[in-house]
């Protein structure tokens, strides 16, 4: 990958499209992970306002510390880029006061996860709205477009992808050529939605690299009667994954009524 010149077709797309949408620049949700990081920094070049938002709820603590991070090596280097915390805890915490936790616990830790992801959603839009930016997506093309491992309307909601049409290895070659910190570089991928240590291939059940390999091996078309051990179980995994998310990645179905029937 020609990465210097895809990090100025990134800036240069980004700049483009605030500038036609008339907006003063871009919001991010800042996790102390590698593609926020990315996205971020795609961001702060355009030399547009760029917002990042801390969000934490009941965030591990070495998420926290990674993201500040980040964030103050931005801020030094881009005279454009500005910081917020909100703090959502409180507010997780009253939701929960209000709704029903009965129920098979990990369908009800499943949907509290989700929950988090569309309370920072809604947080985004709020200063999106109130400062007239757009809201940057941060999901790459595995997570996106693959296994569909983000949730449907929280990191899901966003105004532009400016990295989701790069495989996660992608991202990283990025991050390097970008200095993102060493701390987010060596990080485990995680979504940080369940409050724990629990990495995005604890939940998955594959890495990264393998999910890159069963992506293209899904694309040519191979099934999972090609391979045998490892590869066996990993395109397994991928396909079952991409096939519950097909809902995340298709067009929201729309009932369309005949013409002779209106």
């Amino acid at each position: 990958m020609q990465t210097e010149k895809v990090i100025e077709y990134i800036v240069n797309w980004l700049k483009d499209y605030a500038i036609n949408a008339k907006v003063n620049g871009f919001v991010v949700g800042i996790s102390g992970g590698i593609d926020s990081a990315v996205t971020s920094a795609l961001c702060a070049k355009t030399g547009l306002d760029v917002l990042c938002l801390e969000m934490p709820i009941h965030q591990a603590a070495s998420h926290v510390s990674r993201a500040q991070e980040h964030i103050a090596q931005l801020k030094k280097l881009f005279e454009n880029v500005r910081h917020t915390r909100t703090d959502l805890t409180p507010v997780f915490e009253e939701f929960k006061t209000e709704v029903s936790l009965e129920g098979k616990q990990a369908i009800v830790d499943m949907a509290l996860a989700n929950t988090r992801a569309r309370l920072r959603m809604t947080t985004l839009y709020y200063y999106a709205g109130l400062q007239k930016l757009l809201v940057a997506g941060t999901g790459n093309k595995v997570e996106d477009f693959g296994v569909g491992f983000y949730t449907k309307y929280g990191d899901g909601g966003v105004d532009l992808s400016p990295i989701a049409d790069l495989l996660k290895s992608e991202v990283y070659e990025l991050g390097e050529f970008l200095k993102v910190p060493k701390s987010i570089m060596d990080a485990a991928p995680s979504d940080g939605l369940f409050g724990d240590a629990r990495s995005d291939e604890d939940q998955i059940g594959a890495s990264y690299p393998e999910l890159e390999w069963a992506m293209q091996m899904d694309a040519e078309g191979k099934t999972t009667d090609d391979f045998e051990g490892r590869k066996q179980d990993v395109l397994k995994i991928y396909q079952r994954f991409n096939r519950s998310n097909k809902h995340k990645m298709l067009p929201i179905p729309v009932c369309e009524i005949p013409n002779n029937l209106k």
